[in-house]
Order: C-alpha cells, then sequence, then structure tokens
C-alpha cells in the first residue's frame, strides 16, 4: 500500500481537522500562509474571517488559493491533506447562514466570550466574511504510517540502503 490517501480519506481528514494553512497571494505573487478554522461541507472548505481583513481583499484581487492540513510529531505520523483551489466571498445568505453554523458548531469551545474581548478587538471582528474555498484539482495527500517499515533485524541491500 501507498502513503497516499483516497479521496473520500482526504476529506475526512478535512472534516475532522482542527486548523488549515489557507495560502493567498499578493499583489506581485508572494504567498500569504496564515492559519484558519475552517469547516468541509460538500466538498468545499468554509472559513469567517474579518470583512475588511487583508485576506478579503487577497481573494478579491486573484482567487488561487491553497489549504493544508496535517497531523503526526514523529515521521511515521506524517500525514497530510493539500488542496488547490479558488477561494471568493460568499454572497449567498443560505449558503453563508449555512456554513456559519457549521463553523459556530465546530468551534464553539475554542474561543473566548466577545464580551471579554478588547473594545477594539470586538469592533475588527465584528463583521464577518464567509469565504468559500473550493479545490480546482484532486488533493495532494500522504500518511507516513501506511508505509511497512522493516525489522531491525532485517539486513539491508548493499549499496541501496532504501531497498528492501
Amino acid at each position: 500500500m501507498g502513503v497516499r490517501l483516497t479521496e473520500e480519506e482526504a476529506w475526512s481528514r478535512l472534516a475532522s481537522a482542527h486548523t488549515g494553512i489557507l495560502t493567498t497571494l499578493r499583489r506581485d505573487g508572494r504567498p500569504v500562509p496564515l492559519p484558519v478554522w475552517f469547516t468541509a461541507l460538500d466538498r468545499r472548505c468554509y472559513l469567517r474571517t474579518p470583512a475588511a481583513s487583508a485576506k478579503v481583499g487577497r481573494i478579491r484581487r486573484d482567487p488561487r488559493a491553497s489549504l493544508l492540513i496535517e497531523s503526526g510529531t514523529r515521521w511515521v505520523e506524517l500525514a497530510a491533506v493539500l488542496l488547490h483551489g479558488t477561494a471568493s466571498i460568499v454572497t449567498d445568505e443560505a449558503e453563508r447562514a449555512e456554513a456559519l453554523e457549521a463553523l459556530n458548531a465546530k468551534y464553539a469551545d475554542h474561543g473566548p466570550p466577545s464580551t471579554r474581548l478588547p473594545d477594539a478587538a470586538r469592533a475588527h471582528y465584528s463583521s464577518s466574511a464567509v469565504i468559500r474555498f473550493e479545490p480546482t484539482e484532486p488533493p495532494i495527500t500522504w500518511d507516513n504510517a501506511r508505509l511497512r517499515l522493516r525489522d531491525d533485524h532485517r539486513p539491508q541491500r548493499e549499496g541501496r540502503p532504501d531497498a528492501a
């Protein structure tokens, strides 16, 4: 078995992931990778961000984006899903409401109550945009746990330490 995940496995990992890295592009093409909380619905990902954020401006200028999730602390545990696609601001109210409901349910226990935020932070987050990320190609995936490691006592072939 290889290290790649099936598309179903990739979307299952996306649905259960806590934090992703969304990368958007500056005017000059330089990437801006930022951690985001997101939810996966119908093979799309949604996230919320302040409406006045630079992220919204970058997406309006250039919709190309990528989303990465990863897990594992040891090499044999390393797993990831990388999606390339387009990001857009959700304007349909029903889609926006569904995404916000899913985001609120997923992250209900992870943020402070808005009443505890400083006034400036509360004002910054008071108006939010919902971003839809849609993949434009199949996911790139790997899960090193799928590799069958050799037993320590098995001899290596001369000149090819990775051959088994």
